[in-house]
């Protein structure tokens, strides 16, 4: 063999070891970028999981307040229609009284 040929296949095996030193490397590089990816994103929803959680306890505490709200407007207007009732009802004695009393 002449030392050309001998210098073809070393460069050959030289350029083919380097080529797997390379993707051996890409390889590992974005095997650690997704690790710090996918660590990145577990904390986001930490993060987010307790957004949600705060921003439903307000959400409960408003639900609350509102159902609050409401039972004492219903009581008020239960007792409204008793209390025109009543009204009327009075009205009807005092003019009765007056009537009595002339």
């Amino acid at each position: 063999m002449s030392d050309a040929i001998v210098g073809l296949i070393g460069s050959v095996i030289v350029a083919v070891l380097t080529l797997i030193g390379v993707i051996y490397q890409s390889r590992k590089a974005n095997e650690a970028v997704f690790a710090k990816l996918d660590k990145q994103s577990e904390l986001a929803d930490t993060r987010l999981d307790a957004k949600l959680e705060k921003y439903q306890a307000v959400t409960d505490t408003k639900i609350e307040e509102l159902t609050r709200e409401v039972r004492n407007h219903n009581e008020f207007a239960t007792r409204v229609p008793l209390l025109e009732a009543e009204d009327k009802r009075l009205n009807e004695r005092l003019k009765a009284l007056e009537n009595r009393a002339s």
